[in-house]
């Protein structure tokens, strides 16, 4: 018998992984400490998913990794041993506490101490990323309760310390939290620095952040406890419920259709049915900053920097009030209250002025007058919900009853995405989208080249592979995807999936086949280097120059004749 390569083994358990978590959605339920739950957690370590670092190693506890699915879950999920998914619950009306993580637009309630629900309203990409977080915590559970259990004498003694640590109040300070720190670190299986210096960033993060997770002490011990109540009694045992709701959900469009109707009828208020409209998948401040920050500044009386972004730099802080000056040249804000969590944001460039343009933009106003573009920004989307979303919105529309139908002229997605052959802040323009785990892939006619942007910039060119999830990426798969014949140049969630809707409404009659598509991400990380992956942390204030000159270069393409028209 062949055997099987290290990439076709991880292609095999990822394979693996996503055929059983979709088993489970329909089948209603199941214990990670049962049979399919133990399949789960086995195929999860076989891929070794670069996000959680040294989640294989059975000795110690994966901290970075920790502190990454901690700033994606809600607070207290560490411990709660039931955690039910479902699709259509209203709260509203409930004593029950609304619980949203620090970095992952997610609607959870918490329904008693030891019970959460998620509302799940992002899709199937959204439901994998709850189930790898919940697994990958369930495995670390484990290893803290086989560090901190002997057979011989029950719960080791820096446990007992843990426990009192955890029901004491008072802050620990000088030597007392040294050596607490130290008791932590071998219950961790890490040295006290290690321990020490994942304490400080979840305590200052906790701090700072305004308490969305809690303390590395509390945390760790509630992991351990959840365990060591499991073993106690069946009745302990955690356990995922998918409710009749959520299973019903899947593959239909509810909230995206509430979305996509809220956006036309916006739109449509506006007086803008007429107009050529530009999509953009984007992030909620480059644009707004591209078209109104130098008019901003001036009207602020502060000097407009003669590069762009140092000018950029300037604008923190302002997000408000960039957003009301620029309500006086046609721009206008759509906050989501379908749950989806894309807010969505309108520029009519027609009531646009070139004193609000920085000088290093080209803007034919000419071209404005005539055209009148529109430009549609919708947040960023989460995964398989980004065909859900586009599929909806490319719909024509109807307004009470009354067909609609907008003119839509160009898609263009500016993301972040993992680089294979660069670095962080590098930029990837597609050529295709390599669906992962599936036989679907797409080419992408990009109309953004190398040289339309800056000379000397590092850019690289050629196919994107659209993964399953954050936490659903293998070293081994990616540097497969890069050094073969797919030559790979980079890694994200939605571009296989809006290109997949940009194909649908092609097929039936809803966009003109000669559609502008422009697809062009910025480097977050590269998950084929050690310590640059995303659990690394942010680009920081180094996102700056990739994130606008891309946002520049596709506002230019949408404000200046295409080539062919000149």
């Amino acid at each position: 018998m062949e055997e099987l390569s290290k990439s076709q083994r991880a292609r095999l358990a990822i394979g693996t992984f996503k055929t059983i978590a979709d088993a489970l959605i329909l089948r209603g339920f199941y214990k990670p400490s049962g049979r399919s739950g133990e399949k789960l957690s086995e195929s999860l370590q076989q891929f070794e998913p670069e996000i959680y670092g040294s989640m294989s190693d059975h000795r110690i506890v994966e901290l970075q990794g920790l502190k990454y699915v901690m700033d994606r879950m809600p607070r207290g999920i560490e411990k709660c041993n039931r955690i039910i998914l479902t699709a259509d619950e209203d709260f509203h009306d409930t004593s029950f506490e609304k619980i949203t993580p620090l970095k992952r637009r997610r609607h959870s309630y918490i329904v008693s101490d030891k019970e959460i629900c998620f509302v799940i309203t992002r899709g199937l990409t959204e439901i994998y990323d709850i189930v790898t977080h919940i697994t990958f915590l369930n495995i670390e559970s484990q290893k803290i309760h086989r560090q901190i259990c002997h057979k011989e004498a029950g719960t080791s003694s820096e446990w007992h310390d843990l426990e009192r640590i955890n029901q004491n109040d008072t802050p620990l300070e000088g030597s007392a939290l040294d050596q607490a720190i130290w008791n932590l670190s071998i219950i961790l299986g890490r040295t006290y620095r290690e321990a020490r210096e994942s304490f400080e960033s979840f305590d200052v993060h906790h701090k700072k952040n305004g308490n969305h997770n809690n303390s590395l002490f509390a945390i760790i011990y509630e992991m351990g406890q959840r365990i060591i109540e499991e073993s106690k009694s069946k009745d302990s045992l955690l356990t995922i419920y998918f409710t009749p709701s959520l299973q019903e959900m899947i593959g239909r469009h509810k909230y995206a259709t509430l979305w996509a109707n809220n956006v036309k009828r916006y739109l449509h208020d506006l007086g803008l049915q007429e107009r050529p409209i530009h999509v953009l998948s984007a992030n909620m401040h480059s644009m707004k900053n591209i078209c109104y920050g130098a008019g901003f500044l001036k009207d602020q009386g502060k000097t407009v920097p003669n590069d762009l972004y140092d000018m950029i730099g300037k604008l923190r802080n302002f997000d408000d009030k960039i957003s009301h000056f620029a309500s006086s040249f046609g721009f206008s804000y759509l906050r989501d209250t379908s749950e989806s969590g894309i807010d969505v944001m309108i520029f009519d460039t027609s009531k646009n002025n070139k004193d609000n343009l920085h000088p290093s933009i080209h803007c034919d106003f000419q071209y404005i007058e005539k055209e009148k573009p529109v430009i549609v920004v919708i947040d960023y989307a989460f995964g398989a919900q980004a065909f859900d979303i586009l599929d909806e919105l490319l719909w024509p529309g109807h307004l009470e009853s009354q067909p609609v139908t907008f003119a839509i002229k160009s898609i263009n997605i500016m993301g972040k995405a993992g680089t294979l052959p660069g670095n962080k802040g590098d930029i990837m323009l597609a050529t295709a989208h390599v669906m992962e785990g599936t036989p679907n892939n797409y080419i992408v006619d990009n109309d953004l080249a190398v040289s339309d942007f800056e000379d000397g910039y590092p850019i690289y060119v050629g196919p994107i592979v659209t993964v399953l999830g954050t936490s659903l990426q293998n070293r081994d798969v990616l540097a497969r995807f890069h050094t073969s014949n797919w030559k790979a140049v980079g890694l994200e969630m939605e571009g296989g999936h809006y290109q997949r809707a940009i194909s649908a409404a092609i097929i039936q009659g809803h966009v003109p086949r000669d559609i502008k598509t422009r697809y062009a991400y910025y480097a977050s990380d590269n998950p084929l280097h050690k310590g640059e992956t995303l659990a690394s942390g942010s680009l920081g204030y180094d996102g700056i120059k990739p994130t606008y000159m891309i946002t520049k270069v596709i506002f230019e393409k949408i404000v200046t004749p295409p080539q062919n028209d000149l």
